[in-house]
C-alpha cells in the first residue's frame, strides 16, 4: 500500500464528478473534462479543497447554479445569496438555518446534483461527514499506511455516490449520503486488503535455483511485449521487494494508481 495520494482522485477544478473508477483506474478518460490539475502530494488534502471550492463556489457558473435553485425553490429563500459558497455556508452549524431548513437544502441539492457547481457545493458540505466515517473505520489502519490515503479514497466514493443518487428525493439525505458511503468504503478496504496479498513480495522457501518460478518465466516472457513497462515494474514489486512510492517515482506515475495498474496486471496476465 502506498504512502502518499493520487492527487488526480482528489482535485475537482473544473471536473463534473470523480469517481474511484474514473480517478483511480481510467484517469485518461478525464480529459473529456477540463484538465484536472496535480495537487502537491505534501499539502493536506481537506485544505486543498476547501481553497479550490472557495474559487470554484464563486464563479459565474456556481452564481448561475445558485440563481436557478433560488427561482425553482424560493421556499429555501436563497434570493440573498449571490452563490454557492453562500449556500454551503447557510448548512454549516453555526449558520441561523435550524437543522430542518439545513436538511431541505441538502434535499434540494442532491435532487439537483446532476449539475456539475451543484455536485461539487454538496460534496463540500459532506466533508465534516466523510471525515467521521473515515474515522468509524479508524482511518483504514493495518490496510493503509496514512489516513490521507483513506480520506482522497472516501472522497472519491463520496463523488461517485452523489452521482449515483442525483435526482433523488430523500427527506434527511445527509445521514442516507454518509451512511452509505460508510458501506462503499469498509467494502473496499476489504477489497484492498485482499488484493494486498497478490502484490506483497513472495518469501523463497527453496532457493531459485532448485526450480525455476513459473512467475518469473510468466514475467519474463512479457517484458519484450505490450506489457513491458507493467511486467518489469511487478517484477522490481514481487521479488525485488520495492515500494510502490520508489516504483512510482521511477514510473514518474502517483503510487495509488500504480497499484491498481498492478493489481488488473497481476489478475489478468500473472494468475
Amino acid at each position: 500500500m502506498c504512502a502518499v495520494v493520487c492527487a488526480v482522485v482528489v482535485t475537482m477544478i473544473g471536473v463534473k464528478y470523480v469517481t474511484p473508477r474514473g480517478a483511480l483506474v481510467r484517469s485518461r478518460e478525464c480529459a473529456r473534462h477540463r484538465q484536472l490539475v496535480r495537487m502537491n502530494l505534501k499539502s493536506n488534502l481537506l485544505d486543498e479543497l476547501r481553497r479550490e471550492w472557495r474559487q470554484t463556489g464563486r464563479r459565474p457558473s456556481a452564481q448561475r447554479a445558485c440563481r436557478r435553485l433560488s427561482d425553482r425553490y424560493p421556499q429555501l429563500d436563497l434570493a440573498h445569496e449571490t452563490d454557492l459558497c453562500g449556500v454551503v455556508e447557510l448548512l454549516e452549524s453555526r449558520s441561523p438555518r435550524s437543522a430542518l431548513e439545513r436538511a431541505a437544502i441538502v434535499r434540494v441539492l442532491l435532487r439537483e446534483a446532476s449539475d456539475p457547481d451543484v455536485h461539487r457545493a454538496l460534496l463540500q458540505t459532506l466533508l465534516p461527514g466523510l471525515v467521521s466515517v473515515c474515522r468509524q473505520l479508524r482511518f483504514g489502519r493495518g490496510v493503509v499506511d496514512e489516513p490521507s490515503e483513506i480520506i482522497a479514497v472516501a472522497v472519491a466514493l463520496l463523488s461517485e455516490l452523489l452521482v449515483d443518487w442525483a435526482g433523488q428525493s430523500r427527506e434527511y439525505p445527509a445521514g442516507d449520503i454518509l451512511s452509505a458511503l460508510r458501506g462503499r468504503l469498509r467494502r473496499w478496504l476489504l477489497r484492498e486488503k485482499t488484493a494486498s496479498a497478490v502484490l506483497s513480495p513472495v518469501v523463497a522457501i527453496e532457493p531459485p535455483a532448485l526450480e525455476p518460478s513459473p512467475l518469473l518465466t510468466r514475467l519474463e516472457s512479457l517484458c519484450t511485449g505490450e506489457h513491458e513497462r507493467l511486467a518489469r515494474l511487478a517484477y522490481a514489486r514481487i521479488f525485488e521487494g520495492a515500494s510502490l512510492r520508489d516504483l512510482g517515482h521511477r514510473d514518474h506515475s502517483a503510487p495509488v494508481s500504480l497499484q491498481t495498474e498492478l493489481q488488473r496486471f497481476a489478475l489478468h496476465h500473472l494468475l
